[in-house]
């Protein structure tokens, strides 16, 4: 395996090469044009690790993540919380008056969608926000700007026209998860850690609703749960989970061995030391 290169999906100057720049400074952010080609770089050693963006305060989860950690062989090891901004960005020439449409993922366009109603710009999808940004840089039309982070504005020589587009301001903040292909090995009795695991109930009545018990009655807290429906097949919901504690603490322990046997299959995703920020929410 090659160390110190932590992959994700997109290109030079996304908000995913931002927040790996920022939070693993020392690894070579490697870019790769899907979400599946993080998951199978992490999974051949290509990589040590993977970026994956999991879901925003805005605009929810990200589409097929949990597909893939389903079908993948990797663990996730760590989250982080990283606040978002976004920037309406135009050529050098350009002025706010000017701008008549703008381009973006839609994700990003999500965010903004607010001031963009008010701006009364024509909206229109990119398949990320530095290739926006880069699309605008080679058009030099002025009427059309991006939505992208400054790294992408400074990495395509464009002027910053308007800061802070995202509706929620500083609230605006999108969970990261880290994955690698072996599992973290995390002390049980570290503060603050998290347990995430995917599972599908088996076809009783109150299945669910027995499967989540024992974490009420362990006193163990959850932090999400969500599902969803893969390939659209209504008969196979799965779930998502994600609960404080470690599976090795008595209470983690006796509330998984009760929702495994309301369940079908039950998947263990990772363990990991939560992102600081929930720490200061508890305070």
């Amino acid at each position: 395996m090659t160390d110190k290169i932590i992959a994700y999906q997109g290109t030079e100057g996304a908000n995913s090469n931002l927040a790996c720049t920022t939070f693993y400074p020392d690894f070579k952010a490697k870019a790769f044009d899907s979400f599946f080609d993080v998951f199978r770089s992490v999974e051949n050693g290509e990589v040590s690790y993977g970026m994956i963006p999991l879901e925003n305060s805005y605009a929810g989860r990200v589409a097929e993540i949990h597909e893939l950690l389903q079908d993948s062989k990797v663990s996730i090891v760590a989250e982080h919380f990283f606040a978002i901004s976004h920037n309406l960005v135009a050529t050098k020439d350009a002025k706010l008056e000017d701008i008549k449409e703008v381009y973006s993922h839609p994700q990003a366009l999500t965010q903004c969608q607010g001031n963009l109603r008010l701006m009364k710009l024509q909206i229109n999808e990119f398949s990320n926000t530095a290739k926006a940004a880069q699309y605008i840089a080679s058009s030099q039309d002025k009427t059309k700007a991006a939505i992208c982070s400054k790294m992408a504005a400074d990495l395509y020589d464009l002027k910053v026209i308007k800061e802070n587009m995202q509706d929620l301001g500083n609230e605006n903040i999108t969970v990261f998860i880290v994955i690698a292909a072996k599992q973290a090995e995390i002390d049980p009795n570290s503060s603050l850690v998290n347990t995430s695991l995917l599972f599908t109930i088996r076809n009783v009545p109150g299945a669910l609703y027995k499967a989540l018990g024992g974490f009420a009655t362990n006193n163990v807290s959850m932090l999400k749960i969500e599902s969803y429906i893969p390939g659209g097949v209504s008969r196979q919901a799965k779930f998502f989970i994600t609960i404080e504690g470690h599976p090795n603490q008595r209470n983690v322990a006796l509330a998984l061995e009760e929702m495994a046997f309301f369940c079908k299959s039950v998947k263990m995703l990772g363990v990991y030391l939560a992102d600081k920020t929930r720490s200061e929410k508890c305070e």
